[in-house]
């Protein structure tokens, strides 16, 4: 995930949010030491740069163990090179070291 400048808890905003018991019971695992909340915030940024174009890629061609052709159903943002990939259009599934399928630009795994 990428890096997150922190701000003090004192200069948030309190909001609150409705969630499952199992969710939130799951999250506290996840999180550890860092806590679910701090977590959920983690969650919620990376999404937003994901989503306003923002995202840095954090992933290199070496995390990336295979790769499968596939057409895009939605657009898509390559993690290796942050190109848009849109829908219908070409693309590659890479699997990653760690076992996640992430979206590819037909180009980015090029030599």
């Amino acid at each position: 995930m990428p890096a997150i400048t922190r701000t003090p808890t004192t200069e948030m905003e309190v909001t609150s949010i409705r969630l499952e018991r199992q969710l939130k019971d799951n999250l506290k695992k996840l999180a550890g030491n860092q806590g679910y909340q701090a977590l959920i915030r983690d969650i919620l940024w990376n999404y937003v740069q994901q989503k306003s174009g923002d995202y840095r890629p954090s992933f290199s061609r070496s995390d990336i163990r295979a790769s499968l052709e596939a057409i895009a159903e939605r657009e898509e943002r390559c993690v290796l090179t942050g190109k848009i990939i849109p829908p219908h259009e070409p693309m590659l599934l890479g699997l990653t070291t760690t076992g996640e399928m992430v979206p590819l630009s037909l180009d980015s795994m090029a030599a």
